[in-house]
């Protein structure tokens, strides 16, 4: 057992000048290469660019050893074994400057555990919000820490802490972090400048804090293996490391480089104003970042409450084509509401489908896992404005990797529009023949639309037969008659067309005016038309 460690990342987020890098010294025993601001870029901004890792050790508590599967090797065994096996805690120190936001985001999906660090004297800043929406998506535990108590006059001190701790329990109430522990601690006494003699305080009560988490990612120290998130030191002979600057360490076949991806979708509830179709988002996968154009659709409405299905896409059903990602926060009679809903065609009612999908076509080739977190964000919104950028969430379903995926791939996506047009009976000709008109506008090619079934608002189904004149009118075949009803109503007309001489008749034809009926009849024709079906053929059901 001697020399067995398990690990788990602790990501280490906030505003910029929180102190993280400071929280995160102070509980290192172990700095790589790429911690505490080495970089020289860094030291001359005196902000955190990139991801810096450390690391700590204690001795792994009994509860958790016991916990631990038999085939692990520090389980507990019958036979006495020398040393004692460590929980390892490597620190993920991220940047705190709003411009860094996809850099961030990467080092927030390698981590188990989330420190949200916070200026006491502050409270909550913009990136401490956007940092907590982050970790909201990609990890399950946090802890709160309050740094920079050194920096409170000594008389209000313990009072600004408990007031400033029950502010944030009230920002985790609605969060699935509520009741996370809050901790105070000055990381870096005197701050930046301080002789490093002044010892930090608060340290030991976090590390005990910290210790008590569960959920974590295991490997074996020294490993023969390792896993996403991990922190390794790599010996590759006969390579120039001044050729790699960042890349990707995988098995093989488990990265793909896709030029667009089926996506499942959830808005950020935090991100202002709709998530349209056509809108270009900053995308991360992974640690990559690229431009992306979003499409959105849902579920045809009839199976908007269906369980959602997190891991596969099915391509053998019908997805209905939205104009905007349908959410609550848009109620029924609100304008973005009413627009998404009559593009779509839909009859909704203000009911939005459990679960929804978005395509997105990315402006260059991204190299991924597939069922990888994609976050979607707009990078280029003000960084000083009081607003989350993070729009929305999802997991990468299916990557599209042929770069003709446009013709060999989307048309096997069935997503549809639901098309309604609207327009009149103008006159019967006879019991089962009349004339229609304003459902097309006068150049249509009204050829593509003969077949195609009209509802009669006086309840008859009609078959569009042919064109007629050149004016956009077109002569509908009505297969059970018009009833009784229908004739009464439409009588007028019918009544002057039997009065009037053949060549009055004839003009009549090419589209002169004549009387209307004593009461419109309108006509409705409703088909899908499939959005990558190259011959833009129209369907109606059965």
């Amino acid at each position: 057992m001697a020399g067995v460690r398990v690990n788990v990342n602790v990501g280490v987020l906030g505003h910029i000048d929180s102190g993280k890098t400071a929280l995160a010294r102070a509980l290192s025993t172990t700095a790589s290469t790429a911690a505490f601001d080495k970089q020289p870029q860094s030291r001359e901004r005196g902000i955190t660019l990139d991801l810096g890792f450390s690391c700590f050790s204690v001795p792994l508590p009994a509860r958790l050893r016991s916990a631990l599967p038999a085939s692990h090797p520090a389980a507990p065994e019958t036979g006495p074994e020398p040393g004692e096996p460590q929980l390892q805690f490597t620190l993920v120190d991220c940047p705190g400057h709003a411009s860094l936001i996809r850099t961030i985001i990467g080092g927030a999906q390698i981590i188990d555990l989330m420190m949200l660090v916070i200026d006491v004297t502050k409270g909550m800043q913009t990136q401490s919000a956007e940092c907590l929406v982050i970790g909201q998506i990609a990890c399950q535990k946090l802890i709160v820490v309050l740094n920079k108590t050194d920096l409170l006059a000594e008389g209000k001190k313990q009072a600004a802490i408990e007031k400033m701790t029950k502010k944030m329990q009230k920002t985790l109430e609605n969060t699935k972090f509520r009741g996370a522990p809050i901790i105070s601690v000055a990381a870096k006494p005197g701050g930046p400048e301080a002789p490093e003699t002044e010892a930090p305080q608060g340290i030991s009560e976090l590390i005990e804090v910290v210790k008590k988490v569960k959920s974590m990612q295991m490997f074996h120290m020294p490993v023969t293996s390792a896993m996403q998130g991990d922190r390794l030191g790599i010996c590759v002979t006969q390579f120039d490391p001044k050729l790699l600057e960042r890349g990707l360490v995988c098995a093989p076949e488990s990265l793909h480089t896709v030029h667009a991806a089926i996506i499942s979708v959830e808005k950020i509830a935090y991100f202002r104003g709709p998530l349209q179709t056509k809108a270009k988002f900053h995308i991360t996968l992974g640690h990559e970042t690229v431009m992306g154009r979003l499409m959105f659709f849902s579920p045809a409405p009839d199976n908007f409450d269906h369980e959602p299905v997190l891991n596969t896409f099915d391509f053998s059903r019908e997805y209905l084509f939205q104009e905007q990602y349908l959410c609550k926060d848009l109620e029924p009679g609100s304008t973005g509401s009413d627009q998404a809903t009559e593009k779509a065609g839909q009859a909704t009612e203000g009911l939005c489908p459990r679960q929804q999908w978005a395509l997105v076509e990315f402006e260059k080739p991204v190299t991924c896992p597939r069922l990888c977190l994609v976050i979607g964000f707009r990078l280029n919104a003000d960084i000083h404005a009081n607003m989350c950028r993070l729009a929305f969430h999802g997991i990468l379903l299916h990557g599209l990797e042929d770069k003709n995926y446009t013709e060999s791939l989307l048309p096997k996506l069935r997503v549809y529009k639901l098309k309604h047009k609207h327009g009149f009976v103008e006159r019967v000709i006879d019991d089962y023949s009349v004339i229609g008109r304003s459902l097309f506008k006068k150049e249509t090619n009204i050829q593509l639309f003969v077949g195609l079934k009209v509802h009669l608002s006086t309840g008859e189904l009609g078959v569009i037969d042919s064109s007629f004149g050149q004016s956009g009118k077109f002569k509908i075949n009505i297969p059970g008659g018009l009833g009784p009803e229908s004739k009464k109503i439409l009588t007028p007309a019918l009544k002057k067309r039997s009065r009037a001489s053949k060549g009055e008749m004839a003009k009549q034809e090419e589209g002169a005016e004549r009387q209307e009926p004593a009461q419109h009849v309108t006509l409705s024709l409703s088909f899908k038309r499939y959005v990558f079906d190259t011959h833009k053929h129209m369907v109606q059901s059965p």
